[in-house]
């Protein structure tokens, strides 16, 4: 960081939480030099601050899917690049379906999931169980399983990009 405020920059970036810094990482990385990230407060004491974190993958196009892909791969390595842990937790997460129109839409999306070449599972009742024991799964006609999923803290997060 420099002792004076610069006075320009060839590219400056407005806020210092996630985005902001992931796009000031994402640039150094691409050779960029000359960028400046400018926040009001500190870093992540936006809209970062109050995120959940939560990193489900698969959307509604392969573009999207690809994205979020790998955005939760760098959750997985950025903590062994910066000496930052993310708090990065591969959970998993659940789908479920209460309706026969619920579980129609959810197999679409398992359907649009294997076009991508993306990892999802239809599963049953029986498996939300063994997987989640407290699950009430009364009533429930089926559920999506993607292993891959998870969450990061993101205030640290924030924290890694700035410091990658």
């Amino acid at each position: 960081m420099s002792a004076t405020f610069p006075s320009q920059a060839r590219i400056v970036i407005v806020g210092g939480g996630a985005i902001g810094t992931s796009i000031a990482y994402h640039l150094a990385l691409a050779g960029e030099k000359d960028v400046l990230l400018l926040d009001k407060g500190k870093l992540t004491s936006g809209a970062t601050w109050h995120a959940a974190g939560l990193m489900g993958q698969l959307r509604s196009k392969v573009n999207l899917t690809r994205l979020m892909q790998y955005s939760a791969d760098l959750c997985a390595r950025i903590g062994a690049e910066t000496g930052q842990d993310v708090g990065w937790r591969n959970v998993g997460s659940l789908r479920l379906a209460a309706s026969d129109a619920r579980w129609d839409e959810l197999k679409r999306a398992a359907t649009a999931a294997r076009s991508y070449g993306f990892g999802m599972e239809l599963i049953g009742p029986d498996e939300v169980k063994k997987l989640f024991p407290l699950a009430d799964t009364k009533g429930l006609k089926g559920a999506t399983w993607i292993a891959s999923d998870g969450y990061v803290d993101p205030y640290s997060l924030t924290q890694a990009y700035a410091k990658g």
